[in-house]
């Protein structure tokens, strides 16, 4: 099999000392400045000439001195950055919006810079200890793991959480041989229907049950509130008060997403095929009035499981989202002429008198529609 370029990140926790702070301060603050100003300029010439052109970030140095005391490498990639935003914009106007101002508010505390080779060695590396980065030297860092011999550095982002936490998301590239396509058969294929109340149901039964994590905190949270509602909005109480807020919030995000990587990785290993249908989750949640956080999993779920699936060889089989597969009797493939409800958590097939559990019934029905899918296109791939 031939050689492939492969991507993966690296996500290391950094501790950086005062003045190394300040600067990611300063960086992330003229990354902000240069989006806009770009932004602006490009809107300006547009009305003008009527032609689409954004200067690069050297014209505003000599109007704005501060631009030159962070790296450069993440002014450049700010516009880079815009210039993505607007080619996606102008190829799909409809599915991608018009690019926005950044606010310091709002917007993500976040900057990239690209590692370069010289003579010299290179721009960014890691040491035993740390992660050296221009203008900022050497910031202590914990990484997790270890890059693995021939894996090359391109770039780094360095970002801020809400709660005043800095990591660093370390991009490697890699040369890899072309895994060997696995043919998927029915006992080695695993069907999976999104569930509100299960999180998925598989077509073997099996149900992932994760915990309710930010039900679990609703009384913590709802206790921090009641404190903030007596405390005075801008004091040294209220600022602690609301960083313990943060950090609850922050806790339950790590717990889904370790769950969504630890069952993914486990269903990768462990199955040759993995079949989905590709429903659009946010308007299920518009639909049905449901919470975001476990819909935002599923959806995060299902994006894990197709790398990690396609990194072995397998596939991530996705049915359309119009198949009635609630509706469908798995045993005889009769078609029911009215949906059923989610309420309705078992019904009896009419025609042979088959007694399913709802969703487990859809999971065999995706798993039985996704193989035939799979099999009509090895065909025409054939043909």
């Amino acid at each position: 099999m031939a050689d492939i370029k492969r991507f993966t990140t690296l996500k290391a926790r950094l501790y950086p000392n005062e003045a190394q702070a300040e600067l990611f301060e300063k960086t992330f603050g003229c990354c902000r400045y240069i989006w806009n100003r770009m932004l602006v300029d490009q809107q300006r010439f547009y009305i003008e000439t009527d032609a689409h052109f954004i200067p690069t970030p050297a014209k505003y140095k000599k109007e704005a001195p501060f631009l030159t005391e962070v790296d450069n490498q993440a002014l450049i990639q700010e516009h880079n950055k815009l210039s993505q935003a607007f080619r996606v914009f102008f190829k799909n106007p409809e599915c991608f919006g018009y690019p926005n101002f950044k606010r310091k508010k709002d917007d993500r505390d976040s900057f990239t810079a690209s590692n370069h080779e010289f003579t010299s060695g290179p721009t960014i590396y890691i040491t035993r200890d740390g992660l050296r980065m221009t203008k900022a030297g050497i910031v202590r860092a914990k990484f997790p793991r270890r890059p693995r011999s021939g894996w090359k550095l391109k770039r780094v982002t360095v970002d801020r959480t809400r709660t005043g936490k800095y990591y660093a998301y370390i991009l490697y590239e890699y040369t890899v041989k072309e895994p060997e396509p696995v043919v998927p058969t029915p006992e080695t294929t695993l069907g999976l229907k999104y569930s509100m109340r299960h999180f998925y149901a598989a077509d073997n039964g099996a149900l992932a049950d994760p915990p309710q994590w930010l039900r679990q905190s609703q009384e913590k949270l709802a206790k921090i509130q009641r404190q903030l509602c007596r405390m005075q909005p801008g004091s040294r109480n209220y600022e602690k008060t609301v960083q313990k807020y943060r950090l609850l919030h922050e806790h339950t995000v790590n717990q889904r997403r370790d769950f969504i990587h630890q069952e993914s990785r486990r269903i990768a290993n462990a199955w040759d095929a993995v079949c989905v249908r590709n429903d659009d989750l946010a308007d299920l949640s518009q639909k049905f009035n449901f919470g975001n956080g476990m819909r935002e999993g599923y959806g995060a779920f299902r994006k894990c499981l197709r790398y990690k699936l396609a990194r072995q060889g397998k596939a991530l089989i996705e049915v359309d989202r119009y198949t009635p597969t609630s509706r469908t009797c798995s045993a005889c493939g009769m078609v029911l002429d009215a949906a059923v409800s989610c309420k309705n958590h078992r019904w009896t097939c009419p025609k042979c008198g088959a007694v399913h559990d709802r969703e487990v019934n859809a999971a065999k029905n995706i798993k039985t529609e996704g193989l035939a899918q799979y099999q009509r296109m090895q065909k025409r791939e054939a043909a």
